[in-house]
């Protein structure tokens, strides 16, 4: 699978961010991520209806390696939670841009889109971080 998908976004915390529409985004860690953390045995999402702020915490992963705060890359409100994740959070390190998908927020700001990295940008970040 490619490490990288032109497509989405990506901040510095290492989630990717599908833009859906003008209001909402769909949120994931990368498959850089989940390489670094190895095999997910365990995930904590917030509630349908949380309020979450730009790179702050919004839950946990946790791996046989350790336990990683997910990030909001941006701010809004959680209007969907991948539940189908609590039971199989393995299906992270399977498919970490499609059925691995975290949550869905509608933005409070659209323009925090624009502070997050391009594919490129993000590829070049993660090299530095290997």
């Amino acid at each position: 699978m490619n490490q990288v998908q032109a497509a989405l976004k990506y901040s510095k915390e290492h989630e990717w961010v599908e833009v859906l529409d003008n209001e909402c985004v769909r949120v994931g860690i990368t498959q850089f991520a989940q390489e670094q953390l190895g095999d997910i045995v365990f995930i904590e999402l917030p509630e349908q209806g949380t309020a979450v702020k730009a790179d702050e915490s919004m839950g946990t992963v946790e791996s046989v390696k350790a336990v990683s705060d997910i990030y909001s890359p941006v701010s809004g409100e959680i209007v969907e939670v991948n539940r189908e994740l609590e039971d199989a959070p393995e299906t992270i390190n399977g498919d970490a841009y499609g059925a691995g998908w975290m949550v869905v927020i509608k933005l409070a700001n659209p323009a925090e889109l624009d502070e997050l990295m391009t594919a490129e940008q993000y590829e070049a970040f993660s090299k530095e971080e290997e």
